[in-house]
């Protein structure tokens, strides 16, 4: 035994490599949710903790994936070719992990692990990578465009954490009509922060990515006309989720309430900002008042369960 190695407990189940291999991935990725999203990760705080644990994978992945195409390639050097090879090799990668349970990427491992585990297949991260893949060559994007691109960049994204979330008993997925439900509430809620995401990243994306992702918004000719549209919309997106959402877990619910009463929280900020400030700068929530919003979902969520009965 090298000096400093841990004793051995012989009461303990003996970990084998692979599921040491895996915790230590799993444990990786859940660092990036941390880093990139803060409004994601307040919400992913109150999900049970395996869950919590499987939605972070998932996000560490789709996030690798947005990092090569949004400029973090290009900053070290890679040419447009090369960005592109990355993402191709990338899905490759992600696919041959998925497949077999097994990658040197610790990010991609982890995420095969969650997919086995829940069914996620190519199915859903195929669609995702065509729009990471869209990125590298779309700068403008009609209406059916960007419903292709919102449908692989988010509505996919909220199919993949809807598969973890069929692991609570809670989840009413029992019948045909009940995962419908849940199917179009997951579809209609990625959608509506990803809308939220284009109208508060309007200046970054048109400036430092050359992007325009909502058409008749560029921000030298955004009007407050268009912008009440665009929020108009988001916000249907987020009231067509609610049914769905109520219809999961309690444990998963709260949580994905809390993730809607952010991105309603940046909805109505971006509403009340005039149209030529979001063209020079990204609306934000103050962690004060993601503390109220989080104190009031789960304040309201552990009410429900007193009156229920419920855990």
């Amino acid at each position: 035994m090298s000096v400093g190695a841990p004793v051995s407990d012989p009461v303990s189940t003996p970990v084998s490599d692979l599921d040491r291999y895996t915790r230590t991935a799993l444990a990786a990725s859940g660092r990036v949710i941390g880093r990139y999203s803060t409004s994601f990760s307040w919400a992913c705080r109150t999900l049970p903790a395996a869950q919590r644990r499987d939605i972070a994978a998932i996000y560490a992945m789709v996030r690798v994936a947005d990092e090569i195409v949004d400029g973090t390639a290009a900053a070290a050097g890679a040419d447009p070719a090369e960005v592109r090879a990355a993402l191709d090799g990338y899905e490759a990668a992600c696919e041959r992990a998925m497949a077999s349970g097994f990658s040197t990427d610790l990010v991609l491992h982890a995420f095969a692990d969650v997919a086995r585990r829940h069914g996620i297949t190519p199915a859903l991260t195929a669609p995702f990578f065509a729009s990471m893949r869209a990125d590298l060559s779309t700068s403008e994007h009609g209406e059916e465009s960007l419903a292709r691109y919102i449908h692989g960049s988010a509505e996919v994204v909220g199919l993949m954490c809807l598969r973890v979330f069929f692991s609570l008993p809670g989840t009413r997925a029992d019948t045909p009509a009940g995962r419908e439900l849940l199917t179009s509430a997951a579809c209609r809620l990625g959608a509506a922060f990803q809308k939220v995401n284009f109208l508060r990243d309007l200046a970054a994306d048109h400036d430092g990515l050359g992007r325009t992702y909502l058409p008749g918004a560029a921000p030298e000719v955004l009007t407050e006309e268009r912008k009440a549209e665009l929020v108009a919309d988001l916000r249907g997106d987020l009231d067509a989720a609610l049914p769905g959402i109520r219809a999961l877990d309690p444990r998963a619910g709260r949580a994905v309430l809390l993730a809607h009463g952010l991105f309603a929280e940046l909805a109505r900020r971006i509403d009340a900002a005039p149209a030529a400030e979001l063209a020079s700068r990204r609306v934000r929530v103050p962690d004060a008042v993601k503390a109220r919003i989080a104190a009031r979902v789960l304040g309201a969520s552990a009410l429900s369960r007193v009156r229920g009965g419920t855990r």
